[in-house]
């Protein structure tokens, strides 16, 4: 049960966290294109909704990582173990940061959209957007570190 478990857990993990992390990269540079303007404005707005979408469906469908993470930890019975409980906070930080920060920053440029030039230019998602690579880069950080003690385990007393 443990291996069908995991393998569902690292499944998840690659399916729906990295579409996510692909998509909160990428989305700054495009928002800043789109929102400039220019010859393809039309199709940076599409890339920007696009992406903006894959961050929200796909945030929602990585809700099964934990959940499976937490049930391969049950079976295994590691729940206690250092290493786990940091990658349980850490996951918890990165999925904040994600609802707080990257996805309201993201509506608010996918609104932004629909504004005139000047209008966006000093509205909220200027604001939203100058943070925006930071709070991306520090969600992709998080991820990276949780698959390394995912990996690691530093102090694990399972043997593997």
């Amino acid at each position: 049960m443990a291996k069908f478990l995991l393998s569902l857990h690292v499944l998840a993990s690659v399916l729906f966290i990295g579409p996510v992390a692909v998509a909160v990269s990428m989305f700054p540079r495009r928002a800043s294109a789109a929102l400039a303007g220019g010859p393809d404005k039309a199709a940076d707005a599409g890339m920007l909704r696009m992406l903006h979408r894959i961050t929200q469906v796909y945030a929602l469908l990585g809700i099964a990582v934990p959940v499976l993470g937490i049930g391969v930890a049950q079976v295994m019975d590691v729940l206690d173990q250092s290493w786990l409980i940091v990658s349980m906070v850490l996951t918890a930080v990165a999925a904040l940061s994600l609802l707080l920060f990257v996805l309201p920053a993201q509506q608010a440029a996918v609104d932004a959209l629909d504004l005139d030039a000047e209008a966006a230019e000093h509205g909220r998602a200027v604001r939203g957007l100058k943070l925006l690579p930071m709070t991306a880069g520090v969600f992709n950080l998080l991820w990276a570190v949780v698959v390394v003690l995912m990996i690691v385990r530093p102090g694990s007393t399972t043997g593997a």
